[in-house]
């Protein structure tokens, strides 16, 4: 843990600074300690270079699993194409420039394909998880100096109010047990001005129409590593059946949507073996899950309206995309005085 990052932590239950006790620190960084709230009655341990503020047991460690498992897997420096990054910008429709020299919040950073494209766009990022996945993100991008790794809870995030001009969360909000509530916690850690993006499945027929939501039932109930070991050998089998089907002349399309595996063949432009590691990772993603909780358009717009937030634009960028910024009371008071 860099000191610079102190500055903007907080105690997750009583909002209060926190001080660095006992700490182990290494060529200017902290990689073991405790982190204790003002009162001296919270106490937080950094461990491996990482403050933890949660049970390291929780509804999200299958996540954390599969991206220590895989954790290359899904970076475009690993894949060798720009899949995350081309998914970031769509999405965000933030521009590099803008990001440069500033702080940004990646809340449910996983293995950190996102991080990696803002860390290059030479942003200062703080990069969240409620699962294990922040081993795999500290791991994959350690080397970029503006890089911090926190395991947090997204409905009580260790961080002070108003302190990033860049916050945004992509394919994590429908995993959370409470989807309205994840997302209220956001906005409030957004500085004046500042931009926030989410995504979400869509509630749509199309989507529910998907395979996966005829096995969730009983995969999300399953073990964990049991339900990796049974798919991991399979996925090979599946994305067979997914291609035979996808060659159905007029109905392949749908036919594939029958099959309960993430085939990106003619998609992405990855070799056979990432085809497969990428097929297991988003098909454990969808089966394993404990929440599952796709959205609406008007369910994400009523979201950030509901939070004061303006320049709203809800859409499909590839994912149903949530766009909004937080007023900037300053320029507001200047322009009407």
């Amino acid at each position: 843990m860099k000191a610079e990052l102190l500055e903007l932590l907080r105690c997750p239950k009583t909002g209060q600074l926190l001080t660095i006790e006992s700490n182990d620190t290494f060529d200017g960084e902290i990689y073991s300690g405790m982190l204790v709230s003002e009162d001296g009655v919270n106490r937080y341990p950094i461990v491996n270079n990482i403050p933890r503020f949660v049970n390291p047991l929780n509804y999200a460690d299958n996540f954390g699993a599969q991206w220590n498992m895989f954790r290359r897997t899904q970076l475009d420096s690993y894949s060798g194409a720009p899949i995350s990054s081309d998914r970031f910008w769509l999405a965000t429709n933030w521009k590099p420039d803008n990001l440069r020299g500033q702080w940004i919040l990646d809340v449910g950073c996983g293995a950190g394909r996102f991080a990696e494209v803002a860390l290059n766009a030479g942003a200062k990022v703080v990069a969240l998880d409620y699962s294990s996945a922040v081993d795999a993100c500290y791991a994959n991008l350690k080397n970029h100096p503006n890089l911090h790794v926190v395991q947090g809870d997204i409905y009580a995030l260790p961080f002070g109010d108003s302190i990033f001009p860049f916050i945004y969360s992509l394919g994590v909000l429908q995993h959370t047990p409470d989807v309205a509530k994840a997302f209220a916690s956001l906005p409030a850690k957004l500085s004046p001005g500042g931009k926030l993006c989410v995504d979400y499945y869509w509630k749509r027929l199309r989507t529910l129409l998907n395979a996966k939501y005829l096995f969730r039932p009983f995969t999300k109930r399953m073990d964990h590593q049991k339900l990796f070991k049974f798919l991991q050998p399979k996925i090979p089998t599946l994305l067979m059946i997914s291609r035979g089907l996808g060659a159905v002349p007029i109905l392949g399309k749908g036919l594939k949507r029958l099959v309960p595996v993430a085939d990106y063949v003619g998609i992405f432009p990855l070799t056979k073996m990432q085809l497969e590691e990428w097929a297991l990772l988003d098909t454990f993603d969808a089966l394993g899950p404990q929440y599952d909780s796709p959205q609406t358009f008007a369910a994400v717009k009523r979201g950030f309206e509901e939070a004061g937030l303006i320049n709203i634009e809800v859409g499909h960028w590839g994912h149903l995309v949530g766009r909004g910024s937080k007023p900037n009371f300053n320029n507001f008071a200047e322009k009407y005085r």
